[in-house]
């Protein structure tokens, strides 16, 4: 869990980053292009490419594709439909995704996990709740698509690697995580981008390079390393850490409005949410099997 708190940490300063820096003023889908070129650019050294079998090289190529190709495409149209806060009320939604998703895949129901993810959920809508206007079906559907690709890229990648039948250490093997992603990506900048709104200053290209190296390299593989070793339940609460992770960190280095009572409020609900899985998983521990 320690290693999903760091990166909770990491990934509050890129929201903050982006969002000052970058939204509006550089295009979207080069931003995300830039981000996943360097994360690959960072890995492709140390894939073994004759070692890796290939079955494995090509699921971890489609778990790229869903959880960051996918997700991104969503994400980005979804802002055509919605504003800003309904698009971050709508996130809310991926830890429920995750532990719907992990019960599917193995086949049983887990009541404890799903109580621990709507604890956590009704934490973060705690903290970002405000009102909506009508006529947002089609733009709810979009970020609920790219929850889905995030929650279902962060469980199958966790599946995988449980079963998979080699010796190679991860860091070798996730490079082939963003080379799918990098093929989803593409496309989508060539027909959708805009090649008028690109990077202008040092002080952007900068963050770029961070945010490819660091948050989405780095970040992106610590992230899913640490989903395989915890159980599900933490995982989905760990998503929804970030948001009060982001608030905070946008109000003290930004001085960005935030309503410190409701981010005190959600804060609790979130961490007890985490308490209330671990409780659960000891109950299971306990219980001997029948």
């Amino acid at each position: 869990m320690s290693i999903l708190v760091a990166i909770t940490v990491l990934w509050a300063f890129s929201f903050s980053l982006i969002g000052v820096y970058l939204a509006g003023q550089v295009d979207a889908w080069f931003s995300v292009l830039m981000r996943i070129s360097l994360a690959m650019l960072v890995f492709l050294p140390f894939i073994k490419f004759r070692q890796t079998p290939r079955p494995l090289a090509l699921k971890l190529m489609a778990v790229g594709a869903i959880q960051l190709g996918a997700m991104y495409g969503f994400y980005y149209q979804s802002f055509l439909y919605l504003s800003v806060p309904e698009v971050l009320l709508f996130t809310v939604m991926t830890p429920i995704y995750i532990t719907l998703i992990n019960d599917v895949l193995e086949r049983r129901f887990h009541p404890g996990f799903i109580i621990s993810a709507l604890v956590a959920v009704a934490g973060a809508v705690a903290i970002r709740y405000q009102g909506v206007d009508e006529g947002f079906v089609q733009g709810f559907c979009m970020v609920q698509g790219a929850n889905l690709c995030f929650g279902l890229g962060q469980v199958a990648y966790k599946h995988i690697m449980a079963k998979a039948d080699t010796k190679l250490p991860q860091l070798t093997l996730f490079g082939w995580f963003f080379i799918g992603a990098f093929i989803v990506v593409v496309p989508c900048f060539l027909t959708l981008g805009n090649f008028e709104k690109l990077p202008t200053t040092s002080l952007q290209w900068g963050i770029l390079v961070y945010l490819g190296t660091v948050a989405s390299g780095l970040g992106y593989f610590a992230w899913n390393k640490g989903a395989t070793l915890v159980n599900v339940g933490a995982l989905a609460v760990a998503n929804n850490l970030l948001i009060p992770a982001g608030i905070v960190v946008n109000l003290v280095f930004w001085n960005r409005e935030a309503d410190v009572t409701r981010l005190l409020v959600g804060g609790t609900i979130i961490v007890a949410a985490l308490f209330i899985n671990q409780w659960f998983v000891k109950q299971r521990t306990l219980i001997p099997a029948t």
